[in-house]
């Protein structure tokens, strides 16, 4: 038997392969898709060796994650419960894609991941590998009938036992996730919603207490949605989150600590770091701001709760999905122009935006002047619009 282990060289991953050898007899081929998670990466290969692996596949995956997952998901402002840019929800997708495929290549009998049972990311892998393969076979260590561990403290014990190297410890057992997008901090210390989190955790961010002393302004350019340039400098979408998280992180942008429904029905508490994607949130807000239609605006913002919805429950293949991607593509046909954002401690504020397509028109928006606009216009409509509120207020009084 052949297995394609999903694998990070985290705790949960690094005792998996073991589990995997050992319980089923078979031989474990690591896969690890590079999405960002920068010097996590280091060694892994040879770590995944020495734990059991017969080989390690690692994919550089930097700039289709941003081309084709990030800034899609970001026209379509998709924030779930109004607070997360689901930097570790629009990764999962990508990974089961390429688990998919490098099973198919390495002719594996069956791919698995170590999300745990009662996380979303099983889910997300699942659904995604489903939708992609559907006679696919899916390990998932944490719901298997042999799986032996009630915890992450038993694995750190069964990681010294064995000797596998893990950096997680029973002193900070959070489990961390991190890509282009984000880094997640979940679980362990995290677990009481009443308990600060510790400053030492930060990754992405600087703590606000560290944050630069001075504001910087930073001008992003957009074409169709799609940011392409920061401060005049074009650069392709890797680079361009990459230039992104290190001006956010100086300035403590992008850190927030929330309670969130999952998927599965219960409540999470996580502390996120997305400095780059609120700084390309804020921004894109704002050119749509003048660049928009109203009524497009307003529809596209009615789906928003559940576009982020299809995105965190691991629907990004499906249909759905698909079909509103269209209209958000084809709502982003004229966000096209620059856009001007001043960081400082910790916030992100929008000071102006500028486009070729822009439907401001200050001759129209003035208080000045009468030409391009007649204010004695508006008694009409105003009347005909209070006309309904007339006839409900002459009704109640007739009943009162």
């Amino acid at each position: 038997m052949k297995v394609i282990v999903a694998y990070s060289g985290g705790l949960d991953t690094s005792v998996i392969v073991k589990w995997v050898r050992e319980t089923y007899n078979a031989e474990v081929i690591c896969y690890c898709a590079d999405v960002g998670q920068e010097e996590e990466l280091n060694g892994l290969e040879a770590k995944a060796i020495a734990t059991g692996a017969s080989k390690c596949i690692i994919d550089d995956l930097n700039e289709e994650f941003a081309r084709d997952f990030i800034f899609p998901m970001l026209q379509g402002e998709a924030i779930y419960e109004n607070n997360y840019l689901l930097g570790t929800s629009i990764a999962r997708p990508l990974i089961a894609k390429r688990l998919v495929e490098v099973a198919k290549a390495e002719g594996a009998d069956a791919i698995c991941h170590g999300a745990t049972g009662k996380g979303n990311d099983q889910v997300r892998f699942e659904l995604s590998a489903n939708a992609l393969e559907p006679s696919i076979r899916v390990i998932a260590a944490w719901r298997d009938p042999k799986w032996c561990f009630t915890g992450r403290l038993d694995m750190i014990e069964y990681a010294k036992k064995h000797n596998i190297p893990v950096s997680v410890s029973a002193r900070k057992p959070y489990s961390m996730d991190r890509n282009l997008l984000h880094i997640s901090f979940e679980g362990g210390i995290l677990e009481d919603p009443w308990a600060e989190f510790p400053e030492d955790i930060a990754v992405m961010t600087k703590p606000l207490s560290q944050a630069a002393p001075e504001p910087e302004n930073v001008i992003i350019a957009f074409e169709k949605g799609i940011p392409v340039a920061v401060n005049g400098e074009k650069l392709s979408p890797a680079n361009l989150m990459r230039k992104l998280n290190a001006i956010g992180k100086e300035h403590a942008v992008g850190r927030i600590d929330i309670v969130e429904n999952r998927y599965v029905g219960m409540k999470s508490r996580g502390v996120y770091e997305t400095p780059g994607g609120t700084i390309l949130a804020a921004a894109h807000r704002g050119l749509e701001e003048i660049t928009l239609d109203r009524e497009v605006m307003h529809l596209r913002d009615s789906l928003i709760p559940r576009y982020a919805d299809m995105i965190y429950n691991g629907f990004w293949y499906a249909p759905e999905r698909e079909m509103l991607q269209v209209m958000i593509t084809e709502s982003q046909k004229f966000v096209t122009g620059e856009v001007r954002v001043k960081l400082f401690k910790g916030a992100c504020h929008v000071t102006g935006r500028r486009s070729e397509y822009s439907l401001y028109d200050d001759a129209v928006a003035s208080f000045e002047g009468l030409d391009a606009y007649d204010h004695k216009d508006a008694a009409g409509f105003i009347k005909l619009n209070a006309l309904r509120l007339r006839v409900l207020a002459r009704s109640r009084q007739k009943r009162y």
